[in-house]
């Protein structure tokens, strides 16, 4: 499993013209499914992500984590994060999980961070998705 994480001021993710998540302060997530993930996976990347503490406390320094600012996710899947570029010049996917196990683990992410308290907003499997976000900091983690 591959995330992009980035702290935002707000994010929103459409879909055929229609907003279909949104948040204020927290992360975007861009999540991709290899082959051979799991719910373990799902479960210690998610905690992981909950806990973070790269949110400025009062004296500037990055020691807050969600629950202390307040903030939500926004999960956004996104495959090509399995993007295979040391051969030619067209990528192979050929590492990213099975469209249907690959839905049932992002489905199962979402709602192990909900189960967790966690204000989530998403996105849609398999959508054509535009992505807005303000990036705060810039502040970008890659977790695998």
């Amino acid at each position: 499993m591959r995330i992009v994480l980035q702290r935002v001021s707000s994010a929103s993710v459409t879909v055929d013209g229609e907003v279909t998540g949104r948040i204020g302060t927290g992360y975007l997530v861009l999540l991709g499914v290899g082959q051979g993930d799991t719910e373990e996976d799902c479960r210690r990347l998610a905690d992981k992500i909950i806990k973070l503490r790269i949110f400025a406390d009062e004296n500037g320094k990055t020691n807050l984590d969600l629950a202390a600012v307040g903030g939500d996710l926004l999960v956004v899947s996104q495959f090509t994060l399995y993007a295979d570029c040391r051969k030619g010049n067209r990528p192979n996917f050929i590492q990213a999980g099975a469209p249907d196990e690959a839905e049932r683990l992002y489905d199962y992410f979402v709602w192990y961070c909900r189960s967790k308290g966690q204000r989530v907003e998403t996105g849609v499997f398999g959508g054509d998705m535009k992505v807005e976000l303000t990036n705060d900091g810039p502040f970008t983690v890659i977790l695998e």
